[in-house]
């Protein structure tokens, strides 16, 4: 399928549920996702900005933000298979405010720069997802163990010529759905410079292949936090006692958890299945994680 298609699927989509595609603002929209996501008092003042990420394939569209002074540990993020919207910026401003400096990626930037979800969906509901599901699987396909690596080392390398980004500290890796296990292959190609790596409802970190993601873990000196859908935790019950095992096999700290009454995709503010109480409590995990490895 191509961007003309998808979007025409998209504008069916709006056209059915009465918007148009100026019915919401991006500042409309932006304020509406910031208020489901609660607000420090201690919140910095932040800087953002679109920015280009040099790679081996080409140019990697991202958005950069970062406490507005002073140099910060690192935070590399990438979005689940529906890819850059404004749910992943508004976690990476939030994440910033809590004084990291926060790449969120377009993991698709070799097939299109332009948002699967437009602006203006403030939820993905099952409409929305039906209509760019084909296009969001497709774009999918086109990436692999290699890609991840080959993007995470120039993210690496970009963050580390930033003047707000403290390079004498570790870097953060967070990865939501398919994007999960992306944390795990760069944590261990890059072992000395990351230091905490996080997979919400993450897929595929277990399998029967040589190169699953669990077995990387020896090659790691990161700490991490995997928070588990429950639904996910009952299609394969075994993957988490798999993940406990290599990680306590190799003595590195992780906190392995279900996340119960949660389904697959409850973190991002835009998801139909968002649960605020779990996806809160699983946010001040990943504070707690940065907060001991990348401080």
């Amino acid at each position: 399928m191509c961007d003309e298609d998808s979007n025409r699927e998209a504008e069916a989509y709006y056209r059915r549920h009465g918007m148009t595609r100026r019915a919401f603002g991006k500042t409309g929209l932006g304020a509406a996702l910031a208020m489901m996501l609660p607000w420090s008092a201690r919140a910095q003042e932040v800087k953002e900005s679109k920015v280009v990420v040099e790679t081996p394939d080409g140019e990697a569209d991202a958005y950069f933000v970062h406490p507005a002074k002073g140099r910060h540990p690192a935070v590399i993020m990438w979005p689940d298979i529906f890819g850059m919207r404004p749910a992943f910026r508004q976690m990476g401003r939030r994440l910033a405010e809590s004084g990291y400096a926060v790449l969120v990626v377009n993991p698709y930037y070799r097939s299109t720069h332009a948002q699967l979800i437009p602006d203006e969906a403030r939820v993905i509901d099952p409409d929305l997802r039906k209509a760019v599901w084909p296009r969001a699987k497709a774009l999918a396909g086109t990436l692999s163990p290699a890609t991840c690596v080959t993007d995470g080392r120039a993210f690496v390398r970009f963050l580390d010529r930033q003047p707000s980004v403290d390079t004498g500290k570790r870097i953060g890796v967070v990865g939501y759905c398919m994007t999960g296990s992306y944390t795990f292959r760069l944590a261990a190609d890059m072992p000395e410079r990351i230091g905490a790596g996080a997979s919400f409802h993450g897929g595929g970190l277990v399998t029967d292949g040589e190169d699953s993601p669990h077995r990387l873990v020896p090659e790691m000196k990161a700490g991490f936090l995997i928070a588990i859908a429950q639904n996910d935790d009952e299609r394969d019950p075994g993957a988490k006692t798999a993940l406990r095992t290599a990680f306590d096999s190799a003595e590195l700290p992780a906190e392995i958890e279900v996340y119960e009454g949660t389904l697959h995709g409850w973190c991002p503010p835009d998801s139909a299945v968002y649960n605020r109480e779990q996806a809160e409590r699983a946010w001040g995990r990943l504070q707690a994680l940065f907060a001991r490895n990348l401080s």
